[in-house]
């Protein structure tokens, strides 16, 4: 028995370690998210082209911030402020929404599992605060933006996801085109940028319409 409990010791100190290790590697190095890994594991395509973030159109850029998480450059790793919104209107009984950052999304994609579970949000939270710690947000948003599921086969990143969606690549996306691409996020596998619906044409509009009202702080510390 104490041999069992002393190797369980020594498995669970290196899943503690391994992120905080890789963190640091995927500084500098690019990175492959778990479902990525998963896909290569298990046979299935894989399409991914890095591309640094100053090769992206800036409004796809400013699209995936406003979209998903316009407070990037305010927070710490988590939103604070959101963090409270949310309880506050758990308190009141509405319906649960997410507080979920660009950074927590990219802690659950490098390291984490997909689905609903208070146990990876839990999680979720002290990784994404150690990787505001130790990683730019610069770096942060282009790891993000190159390892984010868009396609339904194994599209990963901005240059995959825009080539699927309309033959271009990441740097050459019209407004429009970014808009789209990044109301997808939320569910690639429903919503198909290049064949967008009424709802997808509708949540790219509304997207569009606010971006000019985020101002030069959505960016400020790219």
């Amino acid at each position: 028995m104490g041999l069992v409990w002393r190797w369980a010791w020594k498995a669970a100190l290196v899943l503690v370690l391994a992120p905080l290790v890789l963190t640091l590697l995927y500084i500098v190095v690019p990175a492959p998210s778990t479902l990525m890994l998963a896909r290569w594991a298990t046979g299935q395509t894989v399409e991914r082209d890095f591309v640094p973030l100053d090769a992206i159109a800036p409004a796809l850029v400013r699209s995936v911030l406003a979209s998903e998480d316009a407070r990037f450059c305010q927070h710490i790793g988590v939103d604070l402020v959101e963090l409270q919104n949310v309880m506050d209107s758990a308190e009141d009984g509405e319906p649960a929404r997410g507080a979920s950052t660009i950074t927590m999304q990219l802690a659950k994609n490098l390291f984490l599992w997909n689905g609903r579970s208070y146990i990876r949000k839990g999680l979720e939270m002290p990784l994404a605060l150690y990787i505001n710690l130790v990683m730019s947000k610069s770096r942060q948003l282009e790891l993000y933006l190159n390892i984010a599921e868009w396609g339904p086969d194994g599209e990963f990143g901005a240059e995959a996801g825009a080539r699927r969606a309309f033959g271009v690549g990441a740097g050459a996306l019209s407004p429009r085109q970014a808009a789209l691409l990044a109301v997808t996020l939320p569910n690639p596998y429903r919503r198909n940028p290049a064949k967008p619906g009424r709802g997808l044409n509708r949540l790219a509009s509304n997207l569009q319409a606010r971006l000019p009202r985020e101002g030069a702080e959505l960016t400020a510390c790219l």
